[in-house]
């Protein structure tokens, strides 16, 4: 008898009980659980980019939640990655998508038509606690 469960499937995975799994069921599982995982990433890629296309073209508009709002996307990433190794290189495969995607809405709510069309920075600097900007008083490499 196979368990239907999430956590008999995961039970019998642990006791190595292969008699008693669902294989076809667990892989759809993992590729939802990656898809999911991957769509996180996409998304606060976008939501990094379109506040760093904000903090640079709006300077006078620059507020402490746009800072905020980056540093809790570039958590949010980091947590994901360290949570699922095998997602370590996917931020960078993504960042020409994410920009564009962060670009389109950032026009949207700044009404700037001249924003870069393509990403800026480097991966590193998007992802990076050390970068805002042309501000000061960060890092850049």
């Amino acid at each position: 008898m196979r368990p239907t469960s999430y956590c008999g499937q995961a039970d019998a995975l642990r006791r190595r009980a292969a008699n008693e799994i669902d294989w076809e069921n667990v892989a759809e599982e993992i590729e939802i659980l990656a898809r999911s995982d991957r769509r996180e990433i996409h998304n606060r890629l976008a939501a990094v980019c379109t506040h760093l296309l904000k903090w640079t073209y709006q300077r006078g508009l620059r507020s402490r939640s746009w800072r905020r709002s980056v540093i809790e996307a570039r958590d949010q990433i980091a947590n994901l990655v360290e949570e699922g190794p095998s997602l370590a290189s996917y931020p960078a495969s993504r960042l020409a998508k994410a920009y564009a995607n962060g670009h389109h809405i950032a026009e949207l709510e700044t009404g700037l038509a001249d924003l870069p069309k393509t990403c800026p920075w480097t991966i590193d600097q998007v992802l990076s606690h050390d970068f805002m900007p042309n501000d000061p008083t960060t890092l850049i490499a």
